[in-house]
């Protein structure tokens, strides 16, 4: 087991809720509503510019040069790359940038960056980590998943390009750094007997409410609330 590991098992009806939400169930077997999934497209653009935004907190919150580095590199690729990319995949569902641009964060995206927000403002690295950790893990999952499960008529579904994005050496790559990030800053703070910190119980409570935030936010694309 790992830290990350640990802290999913602490909250598995939470975590499964999230990884297998019906938003993700449709898009693996394409049969997700296109408006519903537009909804979460638009959304999810204003949702990269607050997790830039947090990798930029991540900078200041880092206690070394390695982790200031690496939080720098996140941030970089989210506001310079990420949102081109997305910006690009937009156009292609046939939402415009100026859409993208005028569009109101819905509730459910408030809720969730802000909160991780919150977290990295109030506490230390790790508190902001394991804020982020269900986003940047769970989606390497989710991909992965996705791209293994779901093989019948893989190449019809409207919804490849997202899980081929997710399922990528790219991204899982990403995600291993991610990972390997929270592993390393976890045992600097706490040591290997973790469980027994006093601050186990809060970083679980962080974790599970970030996990359940994302399940919000599929739901927020899946039923269009705004």
């Amino acid at each position: 087991m790992s830290f990350y590991e640990d802290l999913k098992a602490e909250c598995p009806a939470d975590w499964a809720s999230y990884v297998y939400h019906p938003f993700v169930q449709s898009m693996g077997d394409g049969s997700l509503s296109k408006d519903a999934f537009k909804h979460y497209l638009i959304q999810d653009y204003l949702f990269l510019i607050q997790f830039g935004r947090a990798y930029a907190l991540a900078v200041f919150k880092s206690d070394n040069l390695d982790d200031m580095r690496q939080a720098s590199a996140t941030m970089d690729a989210l506001v310079n790359e990420e949102v081109k990319l997305h910006i690009s995949y937009c156009a292609d569902w046939g939402i415009e940038k100026s859409v993208l641009e005028a569009e109101p964060e819905a509730a459910a995206n408030i809720a969730y960056t802000r909160y991780v927000m919150e977290r990295g403002m109030s506490g230390d690295i790790l508190d902001l980590l394991v804020a982020l950790a269900p986003c940047v893990m769970g989606y390497a999952e989710i991909g992965s998943r996705l791209s293994d499960e779901q093989t019948k008529d893989l190449e019809n579904n409207p919804y490849l390009p997202w899980i081929d994005m997710y399922s990528s050496n790219e991204y899982q790559q990403v995600a291993a750094g991610a990972y390997g990030q929270l592993e390393r800053v976890a045992m600097s703070r706490l040591g290997e007997d973790y469980r027994s910190s006093g601050r186990w119980k809060q970083l679980c409570e962080t974790f599970a409410t970030a996990t359940r935030l994302e399940a919000g936010f599929w739901e927020m694309g899946l039923t269009g609330s705004r």
